[in-house]
Parts: structure tokens; sequence; C-alpha cells
């Protein structure tokens, strides 16, 4: 796999890998959250190819305190070949070149598999409660 910096034409491929993976819902318009992205640290937004087909994303971001890694996605036929791991530490040295000190993600609480997956990369479930409240509705 290599890992690149979104593009622009990649949009469609992103959108539609992120729908397979599940990762797409009615209150997030994935182009806006594209948008929003490349507005700040567009560089973090990352995608990986193999053979000329996009077929994992990850868009990191740090804000001067933690480091975040959201909308990870490797299309099902790509999965289980370390691809995700690649991902992440990929992931984790941007962040680290940066100076952030720790890297935070959210995972689905009934997405075993992927807790799994975190987890064998030294990932913990941590006492916190994560609070949302939005600001600019999508739809």
């Amino acid at each position: 796999m290599h890992l690149r910096p979104f593009a622009e034409p990649d949009t469609d491929a992103v959108i539609a890998l992120w729908v397979e993976a599940g990762l797409v819902r009615p209150w997030n318009d994935p182009h806006r959250d594209i948008a929003r992205k490349l507005t700040e640290q567009p560089e973090l937004f990352l995608v990986g190819i193999v053979d000329d087909e996009l077929m994992a994303t990850a868009m990191v971001g740090f804000d001067g305190h933690r480091g975040w890694v959201y909308y990870l996605a490797v299309a099902p036929e790509h999965r289980a070949q370390g691809h995700a791991r690649a991902l992440m530490a990929e992931a984790e040295r941007l962040l680290e070149e940066r100076g952030c000190p720790k890297i935070m993600l959210m995972v689905r609480a009934d997405n075993a598999a992927v807790i799994g997956m975190y987890e064998g990369l030294g990932y913990a479930t941590e006492s916190t409660v994560v609070m949302g409240k939005r600001l600019i509705v999508d739809n």
C-alpha cells in the first residue's frame, strides 16, 4: 500500500469506501466533512492506494493537546493484510513529529472486531465519556 495525502479527485472513491465501511451517518455529510478537513491540516488526510485503487483512508488531526484519528477505513477485500496497522503507524508518526503527546480515536461500542484490532496496536479503552453538540446541521 502506498500512502499519500488526499487529493480532490479522490472524493468519490473516498466517500464510496466510507459508505461501504459503514462510517457514513445521516447527520454527517461526507462531502462537507472532506471540505472541512481540507481547511485544517489537509496533509494529515491520508489515502491508501494499491494497484491504482484507493482502498484505505485515515483523517488525522492535532489540536495542540491531543491527536485524533477519524474515518479510518480499509476496503473489505484488503482487510487483514496489515493496512489499518500501517495507516495507524503513519498517523502516529505524523502526530509524534508534530509534538503530539497522545493519540485518541472513537470506535462504536458494538464494533468488536475493530476494537480488538486497536487493542492489538496497544490502544486501551479509557473511562471517559465523549460528549458532543452539533453546531452546524449538515442536513
